[in-house]
């Protein structure tokens, strides 16, 4: 199995509200967030039009539906997650800090990154999963949680999508640069690796 998805291969699916796909260890894109980073009625209305979506659109997607996809759910929430609502507790140098630390700390035995961000209130990464994605997302926020002390910070779920070549890995990995380019440079954290950094 290689870097990127097959889609001949078997893809191994889990989670109820929000499928999360995993095919062993093809790279992930995945974002997850602060609890209070989204405003509810916003996100209210994004998962009923998603809802409607998903009814109408079964996976695997075309590429033309994934762009569409995208377009109509992806970037909005991005927008909204930039807007930088919610306590952003990740502005805190402190806060990022262990969260940079939680994430590299198995670098290479569990997960190999290949770049992430830490933004005010939400986090991207792009990595290869080397156990279960869903292990590795527990631990991470689990682990930060404790150790920023505030109790439950995360919202329960996370996006992830499977890096399907070349160009996709090349174009999560500028968004990932890009991410913060509005910002301050003491209010984020930016990490990349070789890969990433020949991009």
């Amino acid at each position: 199995m290689g870097d990127f998805l097959n889609q001949s291969d078997e893809i191994l699916k889990h989670g109820q509200i929000l499928p999360h796909w995993q095919q062993g260890e093809v790279m992930q894109f995945v974002t997850f967030r602060l609890g209070d980073a989204m405003p509810a009625t916003k996100l209210r209305q994004w998962r009923e039009e998603l809802a409607v979506w998903n009814a109408h659109h079964p996976q695997p997607w075309a590429p033309e539906d994934e762009q569409e996809y995208h377009r109509r759910f992806t970037w909005r929430l991005e927008g909204w997650l930039d807007d930088g609502t919610g306590s952003c507790l990740l502005r805190d140098p402190g806060n990022r800090r262990i969260v940079e630390d939680v994430l590299m700390r198995f670098q290479g035995e569990r997960v190999e990154h290949h770049a992430w961000v830490i933004m005010p209130n939400h986090v991207h990464l792009l990595f290869a999963p080397l156990i279960p994605i869903e292990t590795l997302l527990k631990a991470w926020k689990g682990t930060s949680a404790h150790r920023i002390g505030k109790g439950s910070i995360w919202q329960q779920n996370y996006r992830d999508t499977l890096i399907r070549d070349g160009g996709h890995f090349a174009n999560a990995v500028r968004y990932i640069r890009r991410n913060p380019a509005r910002l301050r440079p003491d209010t984020f954290s930016l990490w990349q690796g070789p890969r990433a950094l020949a991009v």
